[in-house]
C-alpha cells in the first residue's frame, strides 16, 4: 500500500507513456582544411501526462478558458511546443512552471521554428506556442513540467441551440474536464464521465480516455436558477469518493523478475503540492518485503534521502495512517519543503519480494495484485509470453523483447489484476 504524510487516501496522479525517440549522427567527409563537420537531427519532442482543464465562458462567446498540463520528456530539451489549434483563435496566453509557480517565457512560433525543436510535423500552416523551460529536461529520465493558460474562441466547438448550450469538440488528450458556466445544468453527455458540483457550484464533467481514439465529446446543458448558488458540501466520509480521478497523475510501472524469485522492481511517480510537506511514507503491503529503495526529483533530478522504518516509528512520522503494527515496514523519503503555489515531482524505485501474489504455479508465471491507481503497467520477465490477463489492458512488446500491459482504471476502486504467461 502506498500512502502520503498527511492525506494518505488522496491520489494525485496522471498516465502516460514516454517513448524517447533515437537521433542519429551523421558526419560528413573531412574537409580539405582538415576540420569535421557534423550534422544532428533535433531530438523528437515527446511528452507525458497531459491533463485539459475547459471552463466554459459567457454563453454565445464561443469562448472556453483552457488551463493546460504536459510534461516535456525529451533528455535535455530546452524548450516545449504546443500547437495551436486551427480554427481556434487563442488569447489571454500565459505560461508557468508548476514546479516553482514561476511564469515561464514563450512565444508564438510557426511550423519549421517547431521542426527545427523536434516536433515531427510536416503541417506547413501550424502554428505554435514555444516555451523555454525553465531547465535542459534532466537525463535520463527527467521531467520539464508545463502549465499553459490561455483562452479560446471556436464557435464549432462551443455553440447554443435556443437556451441550451453546446460544447461538441474531439478531444486526442486522455484526461480532461470540462466546466460549465455557473447557473448550467447538465442535460447530457455522450462519452462516460464524472459529473462533480465544483464549491463555486460549477458543474464539472470529467473523464480518462481509456481508448487510443480521440473522444467525441458532446455536452449539452441548460439554465437553472438552483445551481446559481454554491455546491452543498458532502460529508467527510463520502467526500473522497467525489475526487476526480482524471486530473490524479500519479502512475506505477513493475517490472517482473523470473518467477522463481518472487521479486519484482517498480517505480511509482507522485507529485506533490501541499504547502510545507517534505516526506512520503511508503507502506510496505503486508505480505511484500521491500529492498533497494532509491528516489529522485523529476524536476531537477536531484537525489532524494530515506530511511527504512519499522511499527511505532511509522506512526510518529505518519500519525494519521491506520492499521500499523510492531512488524508494518514502510520506506520514507525525504525532500525539501514544498513551497506556497508550487510542486514537487517524486520518482521513487523500489524492489518487492511477494511470495503469495507473484509465483510459479505449475511451470506458469502467475501474478495476482490489486491496483489502486488510475494508471499502472506491468511487464513480464524476459523469455515469457502473455496467456492471460483478467482486467482489459493494452498490450505491446518492448524493444528488448519484453511484453508490456497497460491498465487504465477510470473509476475511483480498485481493480484485481491477475496475469498468467508461459516460456517461450
Amino acid at each position: 500500500m502506498h500512502v502520503l504524510v498527511a492525506t494518505s487516501r488522496q491520489i494525485m496522479t496522471r498516465m502516460s507513456l514516454t517513448i524517447i525517440a533515437i537521433c542519429t549522427v551523421a558526419s560528413s567527409p573531412t574537409r580539405a582544411q582538415g576540420a569535421p563537420t557534423t550534422n544532428a537531427a533535433p531530438a523528437r519532442q515527446t511528452e507525458a501526462d497531459a491533463y485539459t482543464r475547459y471552463e466554459l465562458l459567457a454563453p454565445g462567446s464561443a469562448k472556453f478558458k483552457i488551463i493546460y498540463d504536459v510534461t516535456a520528456t525529451t533528455p535535455g530539451a530546452k524548450y516545449y511546443f504546443n500547437p495551436i489549434r486551427i480554427g481556434s483563435v487563442a488569447s489571454d496566453e500565459s505560461v508557468t512552471d508548476p514546479s516553482t509557480g514561476a511564469p515561464l517565457k514563450f512565444d508564438e512560433v510557426g511550423s519549421t521554428v517547431a521542426r527545427a525543436g523536434g516536433v515531427r510535423s510536416n503541417d506547413t500552416m501550424q502554428t505554435y506556442i514555444r516555451v523555454t523551460l525553465a531547465r535542459p529536461v534532466p537525463a535520463p529520465d527527467g521531467e520539464g513540467r508545463v502549465r499553459i493558460v490561455k483562452t479560446y474562441e471556436d464557435a464549432k466547438s462551443y455553440f447554443s441551440e435556443g437556451d441550451v448550450i453546446v460544447f461538441n469538440r474531439p478531444l486526442g488528450i486522455k484526461r480532461n474536464a470540462v466546466v460549465l458556466p455557473r447557473g448550467y445544468e447538465l442535460v447530457s453527455c455522450n462519452y462516460p464521465s464524472q459529473i462533480l458540483q465544483e464549491a463555486d457550484g460549477r458543474v464539472n464533467i470529467t473523464f480518462w480516455n481509456a481508448t487510443p481514439a480521440e473522444a467525441p465529446l458532446i455536452l449539452r446543458a441548460r439554465p437553472s436558477a438552483s445551481m446559481n448558488t454554491n455546491a452543498i458540501a458532502l460529508p467527510a466520509a463520502l467526500a473522497s469518493r467525489a475526487s476526480e480521478r482524471a486530473m490524479q497523475s500519479r502512475k506505477i510501472v513493475y517490472y517482473l523478475q523470473q518467477p522463481e524469485t518472487h521479486a519484482f522492481d517498480l517505480y511509482h511517480d507522485y507529485t506533490e503540492s501541499r504547502t510545507g510537506v517534505s516526506s512520503y511514507v511508503n507502506v510496505v503491503r503486508v505480505g511484500s518485503t521491500v529492498s533497494r529503495p532509491s528516489a529522485h526529483i523529476l524536476d531537477t533530478g536531484d537525489t532524494l534521502r530515506f530511511e527504512l522504518l519499522k511499527g511505532a516509528a511509522i506512526t510518529k512520522v505518519a500519525p494519521e495512517e491506520q492499521g500499523i503494527t510492531p512488524t508494518t515496514e514502510a520506506v520514507v523519503f525525504r525532500f525539501p519543503a514544498v513551497k506556497a503555489g508550487a510542486s514537487t515531482r517524486l520518482r521513487m524505485n523500489e524492489t518487492y519480494t511477494d511470495t503469495a501474489r507473484y509465483k510459479l504455479v505449475n511451470d506458469q508465471l502467475l501474478w495476482d495484485r490489486s491496483f489502486g491507481r488510475p494508471a499502472n503497467a506491468v511487464v513480464l520477465p524476459s523469455g515469457w509470453q502473455l496467456t492471460n490477463s483478467s482486467v482489459p489492458a493494452t498490450v505491446s512488446t518492448m524493444p528488448d523483447g519484453r511484453v508490456r500491459l497497460d491498465f487504465i482504471n477510470p473509476r475511483t476502486d480498485e481493480i484485481a489484476v491477475l496475469i498468467t504467461a508461459r516460456r517461450r
